[in-house]
């Protein structure tokens, strides 16, 4: 019998069809960890999105667990030391959409140096006053700083060059060579691109060491007028810190796709300055990467379904233990 897939929400069409091709795939609507483990109990596969979040106790609960997908790049989501401890693959879609949220924060950034956003209000209700030129901004010449130089930043920097900037970047995790292979100029630590980006981009996951690295001390340290952008995962801010910021005029203007508590309330004071632009969360989805995040995840479910190493292992430890796969 085919090995039993739940997917945690729909995915692209294409994915479907290809996990259809060697496993019995039931798409659940469930959003909370007890509705998941109703449906999921017998499952070899589960593949993530939003909600439920992968936890030690939801993967306990569904014995036959082999291999757990995550519909995206990041696994902040996913418990990776449980699924370790209970000899569970854990597979992603690293790469798949690095174009688009590159795309997203470059767009974000332009955008606010031209009052896009403003600039369109004002011209619908007929406004040619004066203040429709005034604070408007060029790139070329501008210092860009990108904090985290992965597969997105690396595009974001490309971008940023073509445009005539300077890009600066901190990645605590990648030698200074291999950055200037990335096409941006090493600084020695986050303080210095700080100090000296006219545009501030954030690129890293969220773990306890990015947890709000962007608060009240990093505020304090930007250059005074400064673009502030995030695609990258809403607890790295503290958004107390980034409102202040922006209330008090040191941070110029923010584009921010991701927030501390998503969906964020419309009530929020962020959602109410004028000099920020937001999206819900949505920098990389686009209907390339729809479908070649589904494609490649669910690649990696079935390799490790047949008994095969997956390309990508978001829990590499687990590896000396699967002996069973080849």
């Amino acid at each position: 019998m085919k090995p039993f897939v739940v997917l945690a929400g729909p995915i692209h069409a294409d994915g479907i069809k290809l996990l259809e091709s060697e496993a019995r795939v039931l798409v659940s609507s469930e959003e909370t960890e007890a509705g998941m483990l109703k449906v999921a109990q017998e499952a070899e596969g589960i593949l993530f999105r939003a909600k439920p979040a992968c936890t030690r106790s939801l993967m306990a609960g569904c014995k036959q667990l082999k291999v757990v997908g995550r519909h995206g790049v990041g696994l902040d989501t996913i418990d990776l030391k449980a699924a370790t401890d209970l000899g569970i693959a854990v597979v992603h879609a690293p790469g798949s959409n690095s174009n688009s949220v590159a795309e997203h924060a470059i767009m974000l950034m332009l955008a606010l140096a031209k009052q896009a956003v403003v600039v369109d209000r004002r011209t619908r209700m007929a406004d040619w006053g004066k203040s429709r030129s005034q604070g408007l901004l060029e790139m070329n010449g501008k210092t860009l700083g990108i904090i985290g130089v992965g597969n997105i930043g690396r595009r974001v920097a490309k971008t940023a060059g073509a445009l005539g900037m300077r890009v600066i970047a901190y990645d605590k995790y990648v030698p200074a060579e291999e950055l200037r292979n990335r096409g941006v100029e090493p600084m020695p630590d986050m303080a210095s691109v700080l100090r000296a980006a006219d545009v501030v981009t954030c690129h890293t996951p969220h773990t306890p060491e990015t947890h709000h690295m962007i608060n009240a001390e990093s505020v304090a340290q930007m250059k005074d007028g400064v673009i502030f952008i995030n695609t990258s995962r809403g607890k790295i801010q503290d958004e107390n810190a980034l409102l202040a910021g922006l209330e008090s005029g040191k941070i110029r203007a923010a584009g921010i796709d991701v927030f501390e508590e998503e969906p964020v309330s419309s009530d929020s004071r962020l959602l109410q300055l004028e000099n920020v632009i937001v999206s819900p969360h949505i920098a990389g989805v686009t209907e390339e990467t729809t479908r070649g995040t589904a494609l490649q995840v669910a690649a990696e479910m079935l390799r490790v379904l047949r008994g095969e190493k997956p390309q990508v292992l978001g829990n590499p430890d687990l590896w000396p233990k699967l002996g069973h796969l080849k």
